[in-house]
């Protein structure tokens, strides 16, 4: 009889614990590190580029640091990116928990590059989905000290790549440039997820040598690659999903899986209320909960037997 009472009481409890850890948002997923994108380069993992006067005015803007770098994603947009990313929103994906990123300045921490070479984009993944990632360049005679908006980018991607391999927590792909663009520029890039709703968008600033003259933006420079066969040297160091560490805090440990999620997360970590949030946080949420149920299920099973 004690023991039928106590599966009863498991039977119960078994449910209310599941509904507690679904209840958790699920983990961040990624964005590019080099050319390094700006949520990267002013979150607490970026290096000597968060301390960049761009990037104290995109946090002083944005209410809070940029701690869920990996997680600057929206759902359900099916490619109708145009229709669904304001203009002046882009490199926020509209998000208002990422609106720092959308100031117009020249000074954004970049990466120098040239016109016309091989680029091989380093996007770490924090958790691999699958699905294509669009390239955009922006055009000749783009104003950084404006808005970014979609009539700045061309109607198609001059590059675009369907599940690439990941290697040592990243995807690289790899796409010839234009030849025609000096200055500085926005590299802007759409991965729209197959294995989840889910859409990331993320903003590259690039330096092009200037016309008849040397670039003279500011922010954090990348300075030319000495080595032969390098075209560019990003702002700052990349991690690997594995471990990234700053002089100021230890960023939490996350592992790649071995394969793609599937399940639907497509409810962002980082909120329009209450500022962004950690992707820890969640977890933390969800295992207080879990233990709240257990304990709760524990004393009745012992009470039920006691009778």
């Amino acid at each position: 009889m004690a023991r039928t009472t106590a599966r009863l009481a498991a039977a119960a409890v078994t449910p209310l614990l599941l509904t507690a850890w679904a209840a958790g948002p699920a983990h961040a997923h990624g964005a590019p590190t080099d050319p390094v994108s700006r949520v990267y380069a002013c979150s607490p993992d970026g290096g000597a580029a968060a301390g960049s006067a761009a990037c104290r005015a995109a946090v002083a803007a944005n209410g809070g640091p940029f701690t869920a770098w990996d997680n600057l994603r929206v759902a359900n947009v099916n490619g109708r990116d145009r229709q669904t990313v304001p203009d002046g929103q882009l490199c926020s994906g509209g998000l208002s928990a990422y609106r720092g990123l959308d100031l117009a300045r020249a000074d954004w921490p970049g990466t120098r590059t040239t016109p016309g070479t091989t680029l091989t984009m380093r996007y770490v993944s924090t958790i691999p989905h699958t699905g294509t990632f669009r390239l955009y360049l922006t055009k000749s005679g783009y104003d950084p000290t404006k808005p970014l908006t979609w009539s700045d980018l061309p109607e198609r991607p001059f590059a675009q790549v369907t599940d690439p391999a990941l290697t040592d927590g990243a995807y690289r792909i790899t796409a010839k440039l234009p030849s025609d663009r000096t200055g500085r520029h926005v590299l802007y890039t759409v991965w729209q997820n197959s294995s989840t709703p889910d859409t990331y968008y993320s903003c590259s600033d690039v330096v092009f040598p200037a016309a008849g003259k040397a670039e003279a933006g500011g922010g954090v420079p990348a300075s030319p690659s000495a080595a032969a066969g390098k075209d560019r040297t990003s702002s700052s160091p990349s991690p690997t999903a594995k471990s990234r560490t700053t002089p100021s805090r230890t960023p939490p440990s996350r592992t790649p899986e071995a394969t793609p999620r599937t399940q639907d997360d497509s409810t962002p970590v980082a909120s329009t209320a209450g500022g962004p949030t950690g992707p820890s946080a969640p977890m933390l949420a969800g295992g207080a909960a879990a233990v709240l149920v257990l304990t709760g299920g524990a004393a009745l099973a012992l009470r039920l037997r006691r009778r």
